[in-house]
């Protein structure tokens, strides 16, 4: 039994950036929690941070996300937050987390996995393989970047950042032909009316953790420990262990393109992984297996095979 539940005179804090998506997480989070304590949705409070990186990203909308301060950015604020108390719990996309934690927080909540693919999206619903030779192309990210390079080196690939909302008004501007979203952010938006094709797993490897989201606590705080335990998808962080774990020990962040995806089968974990050259010259990938018990020695031993074949200085930009 839980003491002190959360009520609509005392409720629990949910801490989250303000763009549509993060609060449209933030919702499912509450809502499940409300599920499974029977509790009104009154008992929770969705509490709005704005981060260091959601000013610099206005500020510098056409500059890529490492040259304003990388991922980081996006989360310092909203841990402060909850290392001061101010909020009892904090949502985040997995794919735009850190894989190490501030002192004092522990991020062991995960909900279930939305769809993890990337989808190709486009204003007319053209391919991949149908766009001419020097179509544009807009994403933010350096992998999906170095992948479409790796691809197809007759593209063009622009800076494009911004919500969902945003890439799509810059698609119908003319910035670029085609971009990359997420299929679970669109699906978590609702926004079936976006023309997209989403792209194969075997096409192409997504971002570390894309479509998973994760809550922190502070470590010593048991009530909300307690809380979590019940909306905790074990699976999902079964998964989520092979893949940051291979993201951590290759030194992942936002200047180095990799890409990773695990899937469990009877008790046994399997992980992809890919690593690219930041100008999409060169990608390696490898997989692997081992016992779920063993996620997080797979990520690090297929990251170490990786490293190994590609040797220094792979990750540096060319030119």
């Amino acid at each position: 039994m839980i003491q002190n539940l959360p009520s609509s005179d005392a409720p629990l804090k949910i801490g989250t950036r303000g763009s549509p998506l993060a609060l449209a997480q933030a919702h499912e989070t509450r809502d499940r929690l409300a599920r499974a304590f029977d509790l009104p949705p009154e008992a929770f409070g969705i509490v709005v941070i704005r981060t260091t990186g959601d000013d610099r990203a206005l500020i510098a909308a056409d500059r890529p996300l490492k040259e304003i301060g990388g991922k980081g950015l996006f989360t310092k604020e909203i841990e402060e937050a909850l290392l001061s108390g101010a909020i009892d719990i904090a949502v985040h996309s997995m794919k735009d987390m850190p894989v190490e934690q501030p002192a004092g927080l522990v991020l062991d909540c995960h909900l279930p996995r939305e769809d993890v693919r990337d989808a190709f999206v486009t204003l007319d619903g053209r391919a991949f393989g149908d766009l001419p030779p020097g179509a544009v192309i807009g994403s933010s990210s350096l992998r999906r970047r170095a992948q479409v390079l790796f691809r197809r080196p007759d593209l063009k690939v622009v800076e494009f950042r911004g919500n969902v909302q945003t890439r799509m008004r810059k698609l119908a501007d003319g910035v670029a032909d085609a971009t990359f979203l997420a299929c679970a952010g669109l699906n978590r938006l609702g926004m079936d009316d976006v023309i997209r094709t989403p792209v194969d797993p075997s096409d192409m490897l997504p971002a570390i953790a894309q479509g998973a989201i994760g809550i922190e606590r502070r470590s010593a705080d048991n009530r909300a420990a307690a809380l979590l335990e019940a909306i905790h998808h074990t699976p999902t962080g079964l998964r989520l262990a092979a893949e940051r774990a291979f993201l951590a020990a290759l030194d992942g962040s936002c200047e180095t393109p990799i890409a990773g995806l695990a899937s469990l089968e009877r008790g046994t974990v399997w992980l992809a992984g890919e690593i690219l050259r930041p100008d999409g010259s060169e990608s390696l990938s490898d997989g692997g297996s081992a016992p779920v018990e063993d996620a997080a020695e797979l990520g690090h031993s297929l990251a170490a095979a990786l490293l190994e074949r590609a040797g220094p200085g792979f990750f540096d930009w060319r030119g």
